[in-house]
């Protein structure tokens, strides 16, 4: 069988591997592709071009990576056709896979009705947009949506607003005096987080609703995305000055793209079936004996050993990676030698002493290489609170695979976009749920390392116990303790008419707003959860509720109301306010935790449910609460079991869902409400229970109770928090 270029010469069949190719032409993936770095450009003008990366012929570079350089201008120009587009590439980056580029990026919106636009869509390329980058809007009450695979997949968004009432010069004017960063007047800014499946292709942009004396100034309408920090709002409404309002800026704008290897790999290096690097895909891409073959989102990476990645180093060629270790002195030698010398005596007389010597160094080891990886923020925080915790939550990683049979299929729990989980046995016989990452990706170390800092300090009844981490991975693997009764959302959202009492639906809501009360104003330091939904509410034997889930949360300084941060948390469950300002307060969890009583009411999804005038379900609940129709809505199974509690809890969601934060209640004075309701039912008649609609459809005068909410609200700020 051949498997390269087979040709008749001479009578005889001959095969042999394609130009600019070596290797054995009669095995799968033998033939590999021929790079001699002597025959090839290595630079553009002033910009280094290494190798996978090349200029010229087919064998000077990866397919894929081929670049263009254009020497009529002076100097040279790096260029990269992308989607027939070139655009000049300002440098390469080996050590952190990226490529910056420059090019007029900057497009011209017009808002006179709401629209989606499509973005550069890199799929089948190399390339990929980095979280380097910014997402920037300018112009007037607006608001821009940036999504992913599908129009729904929300990555980042902001809004922009202009005071009324104010002329085009002076709001000009404002805008060029705030320089470097705008925050919501005039211009927006969001970052871009993304993972492997989310790579934005699109966004929206729509119009914001303005008051009756509000109307959209003139100012010209731009999108653009730009490398993180380079948005000088100052310097660009000079460089826009006396421009047609349809003309796009002249502006040479850096945006910073990922790469990865996808092309030109051997069928080995499916993603979907290895779980790592192909021995295969590291001897055909890695050339260097000192690197190692990396996996990424949609390829794989070839990166020096610590040691051999001194500047101008390349793991894509032969001897590549040049060693930076310094040869050993005389002195250390024989320091050595004086060690070794040490340790065998010692090992001969106490031999018990080593042996825990070593344990512990190897401990310490073990600290230090977490540390190196993860930038210590984890024990830091441990650390801080207690000295020993650290070593007693570090979990080892043969204790994990004896606990799952070695991570068994058959063990798997569940997953989600963070990764998947087991359940498992520890030595102690304690069953626990183990939460193991899928890929080293920062942004997902990052939200590993925060769970871990604040589940160790949260000590109550209706939240996850936090047992530990392994550490001996590249990203920290989680240690829960196991809920065995699934979420709450598997018990709402289920076929069958009838799902849980309201007995345990009041119950549920009461305990998870226990929890919540007591992360913002009984914990050492106020922690906010920022994603409260159904999903994130366990359930054990007894249906004791369980709060779930800390990656997002953030701690909040006890002096300060709320922290400015990059808006994140599920769709349909989101605080409006958190979304337009960026600011997130404990009044966000508030928000989050109304929706949850509403998907207790009603058995509807946030996230999907359209009413048939085109309403979220926060919208469509609130109207016909202000209607006093919410049998329109409502579960038949709690308009049957509820009762004028019913009615009170329904009130309560309406406060928490208020648009404006400062009217929403705060978590302790909800708990207290929960509970007064939860008590009252055993004091009331069977015919209270089952009477509290009107033949009419009205709400009876049992509704009449929810008007004293706000006094009964106020009063119970006397309680001790």
């Amino acid at each position: 069988m051949c498997y390269g270029d087979c040709t008749n010469s001479d009578g005889s069949h001959d095969c042999r591997c394609p130009l600019g190719t070596h290797g054995d032409p009669t095995m799968p993936d033998g033939c590999f592709i021929n790079f001699v770095p002597g025959n090839c450009s290595t630079s553009c003008g002033d910009i280094n071009v290494p190798y996978p990366f090349g200029i010229g012929s087919a064998g000077c570079y990866w397919p894929g990576f081929d670049l263009t350089c254009d020497t009529s201008q002076r100097p040279a120009k790096l260029l990269l056709v992308l989607l027939e587009y070139p655009i000049h590439v300002t440098e390469i980056s080996l050590q952190n896979n990226t490529v910056r580029l420059s090019s007029y990026f900057i497009m011209h919106i017009d808002p006179s009705h709401s629209t989606t636009f499509i973005l550069r869509n890199f799929s089948g390329t190399p390339y990929s947009l980095s979280t380097g980058n910014e997402f920037i809007l300018w112009g007037c009450n607006l608001q821009a949506t940036l999504t992913g695979g599908g129009l729904e997949d929300f990555i980042s968004g902001c809004a922009s607003f202009c005071p009324s009432n104010v002329s085009d010069t002076n709001v000009e004017t404002a805008l060029r005096r705030r320089g470097r960063y705008c925050n919501g007047m005039g211009c927006c800014q969001a970052n871009i987080p993304m993972s492997s499946n989310d790579i934005p292709t699109s966004f929206k942009l729509k119009e914001l609703n303005k008051n009756d004396d509000q109307e959209l100034t003139s100012q010209p309408v731009y999108v653009l995305i730009a490398e993180e920090g380079w948005f000088d709002q100052q310097q660009l409404s000079k460089e826009i000055a006396g421009q047609e309002k349809s003309e796009i800026p002249k502006v040479q704008v850096p945006l910073v793209l990922q790469w990865e290897v996808i092309e030109g790999l051997p069928r080995s290096a499916d993603m979907k079936v290895h779980p790592g690097c192909p021995s295969e895909v590291a001897g055909k891409l890695c050339k260097s004996k000192n690197s190692d073959c990396k996996r990424g989102s949609r390829g794989y990476l070839c990166q020096c050993m610590d040691g051999y990645d001194k500047p101008g180093s390349n793991p894509y060629l032969a001897d590549g990676c040049k060693g930076g270790r310094r040869p050993l002195s005389i002195g250390i030698y024989l320091g050595i030698g004086v060690a070794v010398g040490a340790s065998i005596i010692l090992f001969v007389l106490a031999g018990s002493f080593i042996h825990k010597k070593f344990k512990h160094r190897k401990a310490q080891m073990l600290r230090q290489k977490f540390f190196e990886k993860n930038q210590g923020q984890l024990l830091q925080q441990l650390v801080s609170q207690r000295a020993d915790i650290a070593e007693r939550m570090i979990i080892n990683l043969d204790e994990l695979e004896k606990a799952t049979n070695k991570f068994d299929k058959a063990r798997e729990l569940g997953g989600g976009g963070h990764g998947t989980v087991y359940k498992g046995i520890l030595s102690d016989l304690h069953v626990v749920a183990i939460k193991k990452p899928k890929a080293a990706i920062q942004k997902e170390i990052d939200e590993f390392i925060n769970e871990v800092a604040i589940l160790s300090q949260i000590n109550h009844r209706n939240v996850v116990k936090f047992y530990g981490c392994c550490l001996e991975t590249e990203v920290p693997i989680l240690v829960y303790e196991f809920i065995s009764n699934g979420t709450l959302y598997d018990h709402l959202h289920v076929d069958e008419p009838r799902s849980l009492s309201w007995n345990d639906r009041l119950r549920i809501a009461t305990e998870t707003a226990r929890s919540l009360a007591h992360l913002h104003s009984t914990a050492s330091v106020p922690i906010i959860h920022r994603d409260i939904k159904s999903i994130n509410i366990l359930l054990d034997d007894t249906l004791t509720a369980k709060v779930a889930d800390f990656g997002a949360s953030r701690y909040v300084p006890v002096d300060r109301s709320g922290i400015t941060t990059r808006v994140q948390g599920t769709r349909g469950y989101l605080d409006p306010m958190y979304f337009y300002t960026g600011r997130l307060t404990e009044k966000s969890d508030v928000y989050s935790f109304g929706v949850l009583l509403l998907e207790l009411l009603t058995r509807k999804k946030p996230f999907s449910y359209i009413s048939s005038e085109d309403e979220g379900l926060v919208s469509h609940f609130s109207t016909l609460f202000t209607q006093g129709n919410l049998p329109a809505i409502l579960d038949p199974q709690v308009m049957e079991e509820g009762g004028s509690e019913m009615e009170e809890v329904a009130a309560i969601a309406v406060m928490c869902i208020t648009l404006r934060g400062e009217d929403r209640p705060s978590m302790k004075q909800v708990e207290i409400k929960l509970e007064g309701t939860q008590a009252s039912r055993g004091h009331k008649g069977d015919n209270v229970r089952n009477c509290p609609w009107t033949a009419d459809g009205g709400r009876s005068e049992v509704l009449s109770r929810q008007y004293s909410m706000e006094e009964e609200f106020a009063s119970s700020s006397r309680y001790p928090r």
